[in-house]
């Protein structure tokens, strides 16, 4: 165990228990989560061919209908491309549809320049928004084939960004870049993505920078911003006569110690983004499947748009009992 000898001087913090209060309705969604009953309504039928091109250049003979229904079975079974197009085609042969099937180098074409609508929450009213950053495997080689034998380029991880909703703990904001990203210039990124006024903004201390509070501010000047500021961090200037959102928060752990400091602010909910990128990654998985920046985008897109779908069959109500 890391640090071991330094035990007896950590804080011990007895780790809470829950109790889910609906668990009849929630144990009936997460097995809704694993049903393979597939339909396809008359408009989605209607709507599988694409509508005819009026500019120069090739037709195209799939709507982006048919090709996110595509990816979408991708995602949730982990299928590769050509097994995609082999499971669509016996759902539609089940089916009785006289519909064509996209091949698998369609798919993948199509995948670098589809177009898939915002995500959407289903609540309404001022967003509390919880941001956070975490890595993602690239695709192929994998770890014991890198250790054996090596590669014949430098593969690097992707970090995944992402943006949930405190209430429902759907995605509403989603972005992949490069592991040399820094999490907070991609604040503006992640609130464009927002169309939902924003109550307030929660982040862990990699966004403790001045841009972030000037970006929530520049889109949602009401919003409050809740991020730790570092152990080491200064008054502003003008702290003494219109202190900032953040000279408050020093002020505040200096006062009530920064355990206080989390509970008065609202901070600890945070947590529920951190469960939402491991819910990603049990899912969906930690690996991506494309192996281009544009197909690795649409990925993590539809990939969000999955989770969102799967957690409105059923959420967990709980209540705190130690």
């Amino acid at each position: 165990m890391p640090f071991k000898h330094h035990a007896e001087h950590r804080h011990h913090i007895p780790k809470p228990r829950y109790r889910v209060t609906n668990w009849r309705e929630y144990d009936s969604a997460l097995r809704g989560r694993g049903s393979l009953t597939v339909w396809f309504t008359d408009e989605a039928i209607a709507a599988w061919r694409a509508e005819p091109r009026t500019t120069p250049g090739g037709q195209p003979y799939y709507s982006a209908l048919a090709i996110t229904t595509a990816l979408t079975m991708r995602a949730v079974f982990h299928l590769a491309l050509r097994q995609t197009e082999g499971l669509i085609g016996s759902v539609i042969a089940l089916l009785g549809l006289a519909l064509t099937v996209p091949d698998h180098s369609t798919m993948f074409r199509r995948s670098k320049t589809l177009v898939l609508p915002p995500l959407r929450r289903s609540e309404t009213g001022p967003l509390h928004l919880l941001v956070d950053s975490s890595s993602l495997k690239p695709g192929g080689a994998g770890e014991w084939l890198v250790e054996k034998h090596g590669t014949s380029r430098r593969r690097s991880w992707r970090k995944l960004h992402i943006g949930i909703d405190a209430g429902s703990g759907e995605i509403v904001a989603i972005e992949l870049t490069d592991k040399d990203v820094d999490d907070a210039a991609r604040t503006g990124a992640l609130l464009d993505q927002v169309s939902d006024p924003i109550a307030s903004f929660t982040a862990d201390g990699a966004y403790d920078q001045d841009r972030v509070y000037e970006a929530v501010a520049e889109r949602h000047p009401d919003a409050g911003v809740i991020v730790p500021p570092r152990s080491t961090a200064m008054l502003s200037a003008s702290a003494g006569i219109a202190p900032t959102r953040r000279d408050q928060h020093i002020c505040e752990i200096a006062e009530h110690g920064r355990m206080g400091w989390q509970k008065s602010s609202g901070y600890n909910v945070r947590a529920k983004v951190e469960a939402a990128i491991g819910r990603y990654k049990r899912v969906i998985g930690d690996a991506l499947r494309s192996r281009i920046d544009k197909t690795e985008a649409t990925e993590v897109a539809i990939a969000a748009t999955v989770l969102n779908r799967m957690l409105g069959l059923g959420r967990p109500n709980y209540v705190r009992i130690v």
